[in-house]
């Protein structure tokens, strides 16, 4: 009686998931978790916008182009994007150093190609890109990977990463290496050498400051005392804190955050939303809103563990993991516990090209677990 019980529930349970999970390949949990977080951004900036509705307006454009792409993405098999990994990751580095010859300038930075009719960074393939090429590098190989295969794995990543810093662009280079460094992780390398590789870049951090802007220098040095020039470069610091401080802990209220509305804090419909967001939700908000990001990380890394081969888990495991790294650098940023790094919040921050990224990443979370499913079933 109870394997009878049992068998129905699991053809319940299949019949349940037939159309989300076998036809449109899409995690129920994950998505709901995205789409409670694409509202929660929405009407932030609503609100950080000043009541904007044309605001609003163009960046429901964007989510629904990210969530599009997703969708699409979802719909790959993961061994079709395995076979692509080489080739996705060449196109990338052939577009960066098309950027370095004939890239398009705008604020001091050459980032971007400009086609004519679109404009693009080349840099955001990357963030898919190289982790799907280490993913596919090391997936064949016995791991945990020997050290031929490390140096091999070292370059793949120093290529894209140097050509990105060069535009210059901290915060992405940042996000790409540790897309990387997470497929080598996961894949299985030692404790030992991952301290030592981690004195021999500690040893480097003089080399590093004198090879950085003087912008570069600048956060830093504003980051470890931003009193020091409170009207200039510490200005947004200061300020972001103040309106995370002033939310106290249930918050002044939904469109009542006085530091964003009367233009005190800078950018906070872009890289300090979340502390507009602490203003007017105050701390319990401001927990809630990690509590969700939480979730989403968690989901991804239960997805990774899930997963049929290593190509997949060590894909799914690093693209989670990145994900996590967005959040943990834009709230530290804006809480003053890291330098200022110019990382938007993830599917809160105005913007689509990074949005973009992002939710293809997670359409490929959603083809290896979705896909999975259909096999094993």
């Amino acid at each position: 009686m109870e394997l009878k019980e049992d068998a129905f529930r699991r053809w319940g349970e299949q019949r349940n998931e037939s159309w989300l999970v076998r036809h449109m390949h899409l995690d129920v949990p994950l998505t709901l978790a995205l789409i409670a977080l694409s509202i929660t951004g929405l009407a932030t900036l609503f609100s950080a916008g000043n009541q904007e509705l044309g605001l609003v307006y163009r960046q429901l454009i964007r989510v629904g182009l990210a969530f599009s792409a997703m969708l699409v993405i979802a719909q790959i098999p993961p061994d079709q994007l395995k076979r692509w990994s080489p080739w996705l990751a060449g196109l990338g580095i052939a577009l960066l150093i098309a950027v370095e010859i004939a890239g398009d300038v705008g604020k001091g930075a050459q980032r971007w190609l400009d086609l004519g009719f679109f404009r693009f960074q080349p840099s955001e393939i990357m963030k898919l890109a190289l982790p799907m090429l280490i993913a596919w590098y090391l997936a064949d190989r016995k791991l945990p990977p020997s050290l031929k295969h490390l140096a091999a794995s070292a370059l793949f990543i120093a290529i894209p990463v140097t050509l990105i810093v060069k535009q210059p662009d901290l915060g992405t280079s940042i996000l790409i290496a540790s897309s990387g460094i997470f497929v080598i992780f996961l894949a299985g390398i030692s404790w030992r050498l991952m301290l030592f590789l981690g004195a021999v870049f500690a040893s480097c951090l003089p080399l590093v400051w004198l090879n950085m802007h003087a912008y570069q220098k600048t956060r830093v040095l504003t980051f470890l005392n931003p009193e020091s020039d409170p009207l200039n470069s510490g200005y947004h610091i200061i300020q972001s804190k103040i309106a995370i401080g002033s939310g106290g802990f249930y918050g002044k209220g939904f469109l009542q955050g006085s530091q964003s509305h009367l233009e005190f804090l800078p950018e906070s419909s872009t890289d300090f939303i979340f502390a507009a967001f602490a203003e007017e939700l105050g701390l319990v908000g401001a927990l809630l809103l990690i509590a969700l990001y939480l979730f989403i990380v968690i989901r991804g890394l239960v997805i990774a563990t899930q997963a049929q081969d290593t190509y997949t888990r060590l894909l799914a495991g690093s693209l989670t993991l990145t994900f996590f790294v967005y959040v943990f650098v834009n709230i530290g940023m804006v809480s003053g516990l890291l330098p200022v790094v110019g990382l938007p919040l993830p599917l809160m921050s105005y913007g689509g090209t990074s949005m973009v990224t992002i939710m293809a990443a997670f359409g490929v979370l959603m083809s290896i677990h979705t896909h999975r499913k259909m096999i094993r079933n």
